[in-house]
């Protein structure tokens, strides 16, 4: 029961980490109709950027901030490299951002190395009823919670998330209201680099990070943004959930090296239950 427990909390936590990544494809699929795959590219920055910082003797906290900056900056960079142009078709952005991920590798390791990098930041573990669970997982459940709250209210309350939701139900009447749907878009690349970086920020004390990192958490994130067919944050959370506690019980009761076909089958499946629903819900809509 200990093993079981340690395993659901473990689950949580990386479900957790996905639906951050997720959440970002969300955000800017919503708004510019684009995949952004580059999303893990900002996940790998932000732990590896904190990792460094603090090897050279910044404090937490400081580290932190920074490194989301620089995957929030980041974001903005290759939005404008992906939708910045006018015109620009959403499939030339996503092979865009999928070019750019690749790209990264070599300025990664330039800049951090080749090798993976970790840090402490909630040190020891906690006694769950007789599970050991590092602390460090519930400060991912906690970030990530807080965070999915303030998008909620981000979104229902403020001026800027209302454009946002504009941009996303009908760019042309958006355009229509004095919002640029451009620039909500870059808006969108710049957020969607600092959820990306927040999760970084939050797996790497637990999984250490290096270059190549980005594909795994790309994967996963993508297959949790996609049971909400890229649209809701809400399902995204729960397939990130649902995606996490599979990969961990797989891990811990059959093999680690099985979890990656986990999230694979489970997004296909989902693809596939989609493409079956469309034909009946496009003759609805007739």
């Amino acid at each position: 029961m200990s093993s079981f427990l340690a395993y659901l909390v473990s689950g949580i936590a990386l479900g957790c980490t996905f639906a951050l990544v997720a959440s970002g494809f969300v955000l800017i699929h919503r708004v510019t109709r684009v995949v952004n795959f580059a999303q893990g590219t900002f996940a790998v920055l932000g732990g590896m950027a904190t990792a460094q910082l603090l090897s050279h003797g910044l404090p937490h906290g400081l580290s932190e901030a920074v490194a989301l900056v620089a995957a929030a900056a980041l974001g903005l960079l290759i939005g404008s490299i992906a939708i910045g142009r006018p015109g620009t078709p959403p499939l030339a952005s996503v092979i865009i951002t999928l070019g750019l991920s690749i790209g990264a590798y070599a300025a990664e390791i330039m800049l951090f190395g080749d090798q993976p990098l970790s840090y402490t930041m909630a040190d020891g573990s906690a006694d769950f009823w007789g599970a050991h669970v590092q602390w460090q997982r519930f400060v991912i459940i906690g970030v990530t919670l807080v965070s999915y709250a303030v998008l909620a209210v981000f979104f229902a309350r403020t001026y800027v998330g209302k454009a946002l939701t504009a941009c996303s139900s009908n760019p042309y009447a958006a355009r229509l209201s004095g919002i640029n749907p451009t620039r909500m878009g870059l808006l969108a690349f710049a957020i969607g680099g600092l959820l990306g970086g927040l999760a970084g920020i939050l797996i790497t004390p637990v999984q250490p990070l290096s270059f190549d990192s980005d594909a795994l958490l790309a994967v996963n994130g993508f297959a949790a943004a996609i049971f909400g067919g890229l649209m809701r944050f809400g399902t995204a959370l729960l397939g990130a959930l649902v995606l996490g506690v599979s990969e961990s019980m797989v891990g811990g009761y059959i093999n680690a090296s099985y979890e990656i076909e986990v999230a694979l089958a489970l997004m296909l499946g989902i693809m596939v239950w989609r493409a079956a629903r469309t034909p009946a819900m496009a003759e609805e809509a007739v």
